[in-house]
C-alpha cells in the first residue's frame, strides 16, 4: 500500500511526507525531486525551457512511472493536471488530498515564482487554487483539513484517518 499526497504548494506535502513514512515504516517519495533527478535539472528550468504545458506533460510522464511499495509519495501541485500520473497513483494505492484554505496559503506563498508555483501568464494564485481545487478533489480517496492545524497534530489526523482506513478494509 502506499499513500499520495496532493494538495497546493506550500500545503505541507513534503514536510508532512517525509515524517509520516518514517511514523508508519515506509520509504519516502518526492515526485518534485525524482523529475529533478530523471532529467539533471531543477524544476524552474524545466518550466523555462518547456513552458507550463510542456512541464506538465514531463511531469504526467515521469509520474506515471513511479514505481512504489510501501511508500509515502509527495507530489508537486501541479501533478493533478496528469490524468496518466493520477490514474497511476490511484493504483498504487490512497490518493490523500491535504486541503488548507486559501488565506493560509496566500500568506504562505506571497510571490508564486519564487516558490515555484506552476501557472500560466496572468492567472493569479485564487485562480490556481480554485481550478486546482477542483481536481485535488476529484482525485482523492481521503481529504484531510488541515487548517489551524500544527505539523504534529496533521500527521497525527492523517495517520489516524489511515489507521482507521486499514481497519475498515
Amino acid at each position: 500500500m502506499n499513500y499520495t499526497l496532493i494538495g497546493m504548494p506550500a500545503s505541507g506535502k513534503s514536510t508532512i511526507g517525509v515524517i509520516l513514512a518514517k511514523k508508519l515504516g515506509f520509504e519516502f517519495i518526492d515526485s518534485d525531486i525524482v523529475i529533478q533527478r530523471k532529467t539533471g535539472k531543477k524544476l524552474s528550468t524545466l518550466i523555462d525551457e518547456l513552458g507550463v504545458d510542456g512541464f506538465i506533460d514531463l511531469e504526467d510522464d515521469i509520474n506515471s512511472k513511479i514505481d512504489a511499495t510501501d511508500c509515502v509519495i509527495s507530489t508537486g501541485g501541479s501533478a493533478v493536471y496528469g490524468e496518466n500520473a493520477m490514474s497511476h497513483f490511484k493504483k498504487l494505492g490512497e490518493i490523500i488530498y491535504l486541503r488548507t484554505n486559501f488565506e493560509a496559503l496566500s500568506e504562505r506563498i506571497t510571490d508564486m515564482d519564487k516558490r515555484g508555483v506552476v501557472h500560466k501568464a496572468q492567472q493569479t494564485l485564487k485562480d490556481v487554487y480554485k481550478e486546482r481545487s477542483i481536481l485535488y478533489k476529484k482525485y482523492a480517496t481521503m481529504i484531510v483539513d488541515l487548517n489551524n492545524k500544527t505539523i504534529d497534530e496533521s500527521i497525527d489526523l492523517i495517520y489516524n484517518e489511515i489507521m482507521r482506513g486499514n481497519n475498515n478494509g
